[in-house]
């Protein structure tokens, strides 16, 4: 009995990329690397219309 997991099979559906699924999932991943992105961007818009960091904006610091 091993306890190496078994490898997760590629994605080539484009439709099972974007499904919503939990977990450790190759899904998952693809999702939170988009929602970073955006939160990216969104950081970097308050700070260039705002003129003050995020965390300023916020009146955190």
């Amino acid at each position: 009995m091993s306890n190496v997991p078994t490898p997760t099979p590629p994605i080539t559906n484009p439709e099972e990329r974007n499904a919503w699924v939990g977990g450790f999932s190759p899904q998952a991943e693809i999702w939170n690397g988009r929602l970073a992105m955006l939160g990216f961007v969104i950081a970097i818009a308050i700070e260039f219309f705002s003129g003050q960091g995020v965390l300023h904006y916020w009146g955190l610091m």
